[in-house]
């Protein structure tokens, strides 16, 4: 029997992430959040612009996302919005992780959270800091792969 393909449906981007960051490897990795976050996501809202990924005590968590209150929900059910929020990973995934970022010049980073079927992921990047040089370079290169497009587009 195959499968059914779940319906991907985005919630937030980090696209700073891409500017700043040499993205070597992606991983997808679960959220464990409370009934008011994900109620607060379905509506679209959440934002990992700031947000960071740390390796604490053997676990993986990310720091300074900002989900905002769910209005409906009253003052006792709700959350705190920029809470610490467990990522959920097998153990040689989170041990693999915390090899990588020890590496001089790499760290996680938050790229993406979307809901995949009923759930909330989060997409990991390991990443390694641009230095100014280098994004003046990358967004040359791309600016040139765009007009090669359209000289291309117009070509035909």
């Amino acid at each position: 029997m195959s499968e059914k393909p779940q319906a991907i449906r985005g919630i937030a981007e980090n696209r700073r992430a891409r500017h700043d960051y040499e993205i070597l490897e992606r991983i997808e990795a679960g959220l464990a959040l409370l009934g008011s976050e994900v109620k607060s996501l379905r509506g679209g809202t959440g934002n990992i612009g700031e947000a960071y990924c740390q390796i604490i005590d053997g676990e993986a968590w990310i720091l300074n996302m900002h989900i905002p209150e769910y209005a409906q929900a009253g003052p006792h059910q709700n959350h705190e919005p920029r809470r610490k929020r467990k990522l959920l990973l097998k153990a040689r995934e989170v041990e693999r992780l915390r090899k990588k970022s020890a590496e001089k010049g790499l760290t996680l980073v938050p790229l993406k959270l979307y809901f995949k079927g009923p759930w909330v992921k989060l997409e990991l990047g390991v990443a390694r800091g641009r230095k100014r040089h280098d994004k003046r370079q990358a967004l040359k290169e791309r600016q040139d792969r765009r007009d090669v497009q359209r000289a291309l587009r117009r070509q035909d």
